[in-house]
Formats: C-alpha cells, sequence, structure tokens
C-alpha cells in the first residue's frame, strides 16, 4: 500500500473521533449510477416514451442539479467520481487497453467513509482495476459484488463473454473476489445485493455504491419488459419546439427500444430500494443520489443536446444528477450552476463530516453551499474534459467551459484558437453558433487555459508510471490477466493477431501458467511468457487444436514492467484471451 496513502488514513483514526462516533445519527449514503443513460433517458427530462416513476418522483423530492457534467466515457467518471480528481490524475486514461486501472494510492469516497466507522458495498461495476491492489477490496469496500472490465459479456468479463446474448442472465459475478453463480437479470441481482446490504447494516452509517451495467450494451433485457416498448416509434413527438432532434435509424429505434425497456426496469428496482428505505424507517437520513455515467451510446433523444456518448459536445457529458437528503436539507429545487462528478467526494466530506486529504489536489469543489443557496467562487470555476482511445490526443475532441463559455477541440495539435469552436452556452445551449471568429479574445482565454490544464494533467505521476498488476501477492493468488487491462495496440480487444502486455509488478517465485485463447490455436507452437529481459519458451507437443495451454515450474523474476505472452505457430502470433499465474 502507499506510503502516504497509509499515514493519511491511519491519521484520520488517531487525530480525532470520527463523525460517526461523534454522532450516532451520521448519515447513511447511497450512490446511484447508470451505464450509458442519456439526460434524455428519463421521463423527468422530457422523454414521453420511456416510464421512470420511480426516478422522477424521486428527482421531485431532491435537489436538482440541472447543469451538471461528468467523462465523455466510463472509467474516466468513476475515477473522478470516487477521488473528486479529473481521472487523469489518477491514472485512468482509457475504458480498456490498460487505462481502466486506478492507481492504488488514490484515496476513494469508499476509503474515506469506512475510516469513519461506515460499511461500505459496490454492486455492479467497478471499471477502476480488476487485479489486486485496485480491486473495490483493496479501495476502501468491506462487500464487493461486481463484474470484471467495463461490461458484462465484454472480452474482459471472461466470466460472462462465452454467454454470448445471454451474459446479463444467470451470470457468474466476482463476489468479494472470488467466482459465484447467480440466477436471474443483472439489474435485478445488483439491487437486491444491495437491498440486503442495507438491511444487514440498517443501523450502522453505510454507504452502498448501487452502480447498473445497464443499460450499456449488449442490449438485453427480460421479455416483460421489451414487450412494453416493441410497439414504441422513440422518433416520433420531437422536433416540434426549439430543441434539435437528430435523425435516428431503424438499428437507432430499435436499441432505443431495448434501452428504454431496460432503463424501466432500474426504476422498478429503485422503487423498491426507496421502499426498503421507509419500511426501516431510514429514510430521513440517508443522503441518497442518482446520477449516470455519460451520454447515450446509440442516436436517441437526447433533449436536443449534441452528440453522445464519447463526445464532449453536451450530449456525450451533461447527465442528470438528483441528490435527497430530507434531514440535512429541503428538496424540490433546482441549482443551475455548474457541477460535476469531481463535486460529489468534496460534497459527501461536507454532509458526512470527513476530512479530505490533503496531499493531493482535489479538483471537486461541494456542493453544498449550493444546495443552501449560498453565492460562492464554485460560480468562477471551470471544467474540462477530453476523449480519445489511449491517450489524451492534444485539441482532440478535447472542451474546457467557464462562466457559460464553452471552448471545443477537434483540430490539429498546432492549430490557434480560431481552428475551435466556441459556444456561448447560456445563449446556444445546444452548441449550434460557432463564435470563435467573432469573440477571439474569449477563445484565446479558454484555450490558454486549457493548454495549462492538458499540460499538468499529462504529466501526473500516475500517467507517467501508469499504476501495476501484483502478481504473485499473497493478496490475489492464483491471478487472471484480462483482456480490459492489456496494453498494446490501440484498440486491442478481441483480436487474436495483436500485439499485447500486461504491466506487472512480479514478486520472485516458481509459477504455473494457464493461458487461454478466444478460439483454439493450432498445435506444435511456441509458447513465450516474457518479462523484462527473461523469456521463458515451452513447446505444444499436442496433435490437435488447443484453447488452453499450461506451463508448470516456471521460473519468474522480480520485475516491475511488462508481462508479454503470445504462441506462435507457422508464422502466426496468437495473443492470448486471459493469463492465470498461480504462484507455489
Amino acid at each position: 500500500m502507499n506510503i502516504q496513502r497509509t499515514f493519511f488514513i491511519l491519521l484520520l483514526f488517531a487525530s480525532q473521533l470520527s463523525f460517526a462516533q461523534q454522532n450516532s445519527q451520521a448519515p447513511n449514503v447511497i450512490l446511484i449510477i447508470t451505464d450509458d443513460q442519456g439526460y434524455g433517458d428519463l421521463a423527468v427530462n422530457g422523454n414521453p416514451h420511456i416510464n421512470t416513476p420511480a426516478i422522477d418522483a424521486f428527482a421531485a423530492e431532491s435537489v436538482r442539479f440541472t447543469n451538471f457534467y461528468v467523462s465523455p466515457v466510463c472509467a474516466p467518471t468513476r475515477a473522478s467520481l470516487m477521488t473528486g480528481r479529473y481521472s487523469l490524475r489518477t491514472g485512468v486514461r482509457d475504458t480498456y487497453n490498460g487505462g481502466a486501472m486506478m492507481a492504488s494510492s488514490e484515496i476513494t469516497i469508499a476509503e474515506l467513509l469506512k475510516s469513519n466507522n461506515y460499511k461500505t458495498g459496490i454492486f455492479g461495476k467497478w471499471h477502476l482495476g480488476d487485479n489486486y491492489p485496485m480491486r473495490p477490496s483493496d479501495q476502501g469496500f468491506d462487500e464487493s459484488l461486481i463484474h470484471l472490465s467495463g461490461g458484462m459479456g465484454q472480452v474482459g468479463d471472461f466470466t460472462t463473454y462465452y454467454q454470448g446474448d445471454r451474459s446479463y442472465f444467470d451470470p457468474v459475478l466476482w463476489h468479494n473476489n472470488e467466482q459465484e453463480s447467480y440466477v436471474g437479470y443483472c439489474s435485478d441481482i445488483f439491487a437486491a445485493e444491495a437491498i440486503k446490504f442495507i438491511e444487514k447494516n440498517k443501523d450502522t452509517p453505510f454507504f452502498t455504491y448501487l452502480a447498473f451495467n445497464a443499460p450499456h450494451t449488449p442490449l438485453q433485457v427480460p421479455d416483460e419488459y421489451y414487450q412494453k416498448y416493441m410497439d414504441v416509434d422513440p422518433s416520433a413527438g420531437f422536433g416540434t419546439d426549439e430543441k434539435p432532434f437528430y435523425p435516428m435509424s431503424e438499428k437507432d429505434k430499435e436499441d432505443a427500444r431495448k434501452v428504454y425497456a431496460m432503463v424501466e426496469n432500474i426504476d422498478d428496482n429503485l422503487k423498491k430500494l426507496f421502499q426498503k428505505l421507509e419500511d426501516l424507517g431510514i429514510e430521513k437520513n440517508t443522503i441518497v443520489i442518482f446520477m449516470t455515467d455519460n451520454g447515450p451510446q446509440q442516436q436517441r433523444y437526447v433533449a436536443g443536446l449534441k452528440g453522445r456518448k464519447g463526445s464532449v459536445f453536451q450530449g456525450g457529458v451533461k447527465a442528470p444528477f438528483f441528490i435527497r437528503y430530507p434531514e440535512g436539507f429541503s428538496g424540490n429545487k433546482e441549482v443551475t450552476n455548474l457541477s460535476a462528478h469531481l463535486d460529489v467526494l468534496p460534497t459527501l466530506a461536507d454532509l458526512c463530516g470527513f476530512e479530505l486529504p490533503k496531499d493531493r489536489k482535489i479538483d471537486g469543489q461541494s456542493m453544498v453551499p449550493l444546495i443552501n443557496g449560498e453565492n460562492t467562487s464554485i460560480n468562477d470555476r471551470s471544467y474540462f474534459t477530453y476523449w480519445t482511445r489511449k491517450y489524451p490526443e492534444l485539441y482532440q475532441n478535447i472542451s474546457i467551459q467557464k462562466a457559460g463559455w464553452k471552448l471545443v477541440g477537434n483540430t490539429e495539435y498546432n492549430s490557434e484558437s480560431e481552428k475551435f469552436n466556441l459556444y456561448n452556452l447560456y445563449e446556444d445551449p445546444y452548441e449550434l453558433n460557432n463564435l470563435s471568429s467573432k469573440n477571439s479574445s474569449k477563445a484565446k482565454e479558454l484555450k490558454s487555459e486549457m493548454d495549462a490544464l492538458y499540460l499538468e494533467l499529462i504529466n501526473e505521476k500516475n500517467q507517467k508510471n501508469p499504476p501495476l498488476i501484483h502478481v504473485g501477492s499473497t493478496a490475489e493468488n492464483p491471478i487472471f490477466l484480462n483482456r480490459n487491462d492489456a496494453a498494446g495496440e490501440r484498440g486491442i480487444w478481441a483480436q487474436e493477431d495483436v500485439f499485447g502486455y500486461w504491466n506487472v509488478k512480479v514478486e520472485p517465485g516458481v509459477y504455473d501458467i494457464r493461458v487461454k485463447f478466444i478460439k483454439p490455436v493450432p498445435p506444435q507452437g511456441r509458447m513465450t511468457i516474457e518479462t523484462s529481459n527473461y523469456a521463458n519458451i515451452a513447446i505444444d507437443k499436442s496433435s490437435e487444436d488447443v484453447d488452453i495451454f499450461e506451463m508448470k515450474g516456471v521460473s519468474l523474476q522480480a520485475t516491475e514492467g511488462q508481462l508479454l505472452p503470445f504462441y506462435e505457430v507457422d508464422g502466426q502470433r496468437y495473443f492470448p484471451f486471459w493469463v492465470e499465474l498461480e504462484k507455489k
């Protein structure tokens, strides 16, 4: 464990009684986040085709932040949410390519609350590292029920990958780091287990992180929900007001029907959760947050916003955010100030009474003054975001906004400010009118701030020295290295002939190694396990195609660097689906 991080957490124990100890009424915290649910995928945000009565009613009781922003894609949003820091500071720069691993030195909401006597549980999607020391259990969670990688059915989530169009049903999940089979639909399972955790810990402060993987692809939903939408035209009824509506293909329409069905299923599960809080008599002293992680992956209603998931335009980064805490503040009001996922940790620090880490930069600001209607310097803040695969690419899909102005770059690395798009969001919330030539001074001002922050973030230590998976640790032995955390070529996914490796810290010793391929490979090939300047090579002596290759008694030296495995036969290379290493 990082020494600074350990010292900070111990200091919290030694320096003062925790807030929970001082106040028996310390609030519970439930943080709900859905996956790829866009700003327009709620009835409360003007969508007439979707049925979300529980969330709509919750929103009506909450403080609604109507100018709230996230990152354009999954893992960066989750890193910022957990730490209050721009994701690049944490080591997270991608959704795969080895870039969805958060440095173990980061301090999470779960760790801070746990240090104040909270019970902590995660149910659903983590997506910040699947191996020690980056798993939820390594980052402050007492209870953990998750799938691997960025989504069920993806190559990184190898326990559901081969289930195909049934990957969301009857899945093998990871319960406290062990594989366990479940019966039912994934969203139902995650919600039910979160409710059990709440029941179990109702008499002590708890933090429940309910991170639905729906409505992320693959778009799978129980038929009873799909039947409600099978005859809906998701494109009907729009374009009659000032909001733009972007055309939908027939595939977009069918995808929207499935997404709406998946969201209604989430709504039904949240109804059960909200009812449980009432039944237990703890709803008034429970902070409940509902938000989403980025814009929609497919084209559909987004309340007129331009762009979708992956884009820094509003449709990719503007998200709903509702917070309810009956004993802490009154609800049913809107806050229009700029706010972001970065602000959740500082806000909970204010509401729950824990201290923020002082040994690192926290980019977020508490939203409590905004909730209380106070004037605050938060009005003068800026918000930066970007998205390109693997690493940030200068001036590609990059933006900064401040005081209603937003500068967007989709241009070359050496471009001047006139090549950017400048919008006045107060007057043009749909980003239709580029003002960079009419207001060049504002464009230059924002570009200067963008440049400075970009250089600061890409030079963070966790970017220059990416997080390492620990191989051979007693905390995880055996260990499975999966495709989501493999680095190498851009866009490494399910390909066979692709250059890839894992960034690792290897404990010296003798290992048994199993290598799994996506599909059987030809016999009589050479299997190479390469670490640093040392290679172990074995010859396949079988006469039939194999999908798992075993190497026993392999001596590995201590190293920090690349673990590069590949199988080669007849000039063809095959990169593994996963690699299992067990230290003997």
